[in-house]
């Protein structure tokens, strides 16, 4: 898997070679003709060829708590192979079934006022009470808030990185990175060793949104990652929501644009809980039965969802550019693509 990593170019025909062959040592053993009937380029297939062993990758694996769940590994997270433009695999420090738990994307500003600050701690911690997870990228200011919050009511918390997953970033958030590897679960696509580049955040946006049943917006400026997350959410069919804020305030105008384009509006996180928990309850199913009974999906009730979300009658309502799903539309999507 490493060796397919190391290869680079597009990920659609290295995904296309590890179906073709079914495990990451045939298709190495596949050969050029095969190589090249799914679609990899000739730099890509040298790659392939000479690549010498990633020996800092190699290293980080051997340590506890660290993992490589590729394309084909039964463990990919449902969610993310139904976005588009999935990773090919995704280095893991923590667990690596909380990628599958029922979660919502918190993003925002890296410079939030104290209200913005404080609205994603109130958001993050009553979706972990709730027994939702906290997906965020580690940013400063919304993201760090978000996982800080998560962490402190005893939820799950995943942090996507930019960088290689031994590097997080930015370093001032190092300690915090920490707190979630050892209590749930940092990702990267990044190899080890990979520095921060700023192509990498907005790829790292797809898969903040690919990993969350919907992208909550607390804090954004009209120019802002946080709208590309949005934007990124929808585009893989997930419901986007916003915390409107004061005219006055400039961090406030990306939010009020994704209201206007048909995010929903909202003011406090049991609206949020509400709307998703048909979804989550069907994606807790989906992770139990891939684990196996009686194993629980982690910071759920003891009883099961019904316990910690109010269920609402499922219904159709129009949110950004997607109609929200009913559970059966839901279901369809984790199954894969028709």
């Amino acid at each position: 898997m490493l060796r397919l990593l190391s290869a680079g170019g597009p990920l659609a025909p290295r995904r296309r070679l590890l179906e073709a062959a079914g495990s990451a040592a045939a298709a190495l053993d596949a050969g050029t003709a095969t190589w090249r009937a799914c679609g990899l380029d000739a730099a890509q297939m040298h790659a392939l060829a000479s690549a010498p062993d990633d020996q800092r990758s190699l290293d980080w694996l051997a340590a506890p708590g660290h993992h490589l769940v590729g394309w084909n590994d039964p463990d990919y997270p449902a969610l993310l192979r139904t976005a588009p433009r999935p990773p090919l695999a995704l280095f893991i420090a923590g667990e690596p079934s909380l990628l599958w738990h029922p979660s919502v994307a918190i993003v925002g500003s890296r410079s939030p006022t104290a209200g913005g600050r404080d609205n994603a701690a109130a958001f993050a911690g009553a979706f972990a009470r709730s027994g939702l997870g906290v997906v965020s990228g580690l940013a400063l200011g919304v993201d760090a808030a978000a996982h800080r919050a998560a962490l402190d009511a005893g939820g799950v918390t995943v942090a996507v990185l930019g960088s290689g997953i031994d590097r997080a970033y930015p370093s001032r958030n190092r300690g915090l990175c920490a707190d979630i590897a050892a209590a749930g679960a940092v990702v990267s696509e990044y190899r080890p060793g990979s520095v921060a580049r700023a192509g990498h955040f907005p790829a790292r946006n797809r898969i903040v949104a690919g990993l969350s049943l919907a992208t909550l917006v607390v804090e954004a400026a009209m120019r802002s990652g946080a709208l590309i997350t949005a934007r990124l959410a929808a585009d893989a069919g997930r419901d986007v929501f916003a915390v409107p804020g004061s005219i006055h305030n400039p961090m406030a105008r990306g939010c009020h644009r994704l209201i206007r384009s048909g995010a929903g509006l909202v003011e406090s996180a049991d609206e949020v809980v509400q709307a998703l928990a048909p979804l989550a309850g069907h994606l807790e199913t989906a992770l139990r039965e891939r684990l196996g009974d009686p194993i629980k999906v982690a910071g759920t009730p003891p009883d099961g969802p019904d316990e910690g979300f109010r269920r609402p009658t499922p219904t159709t309502r129009n949110c950004g550019r997607h109609w929200a799903t009913t559970p059966q539309i839901w279901m369809r999507w984790l199954n894969g693509p028709d």
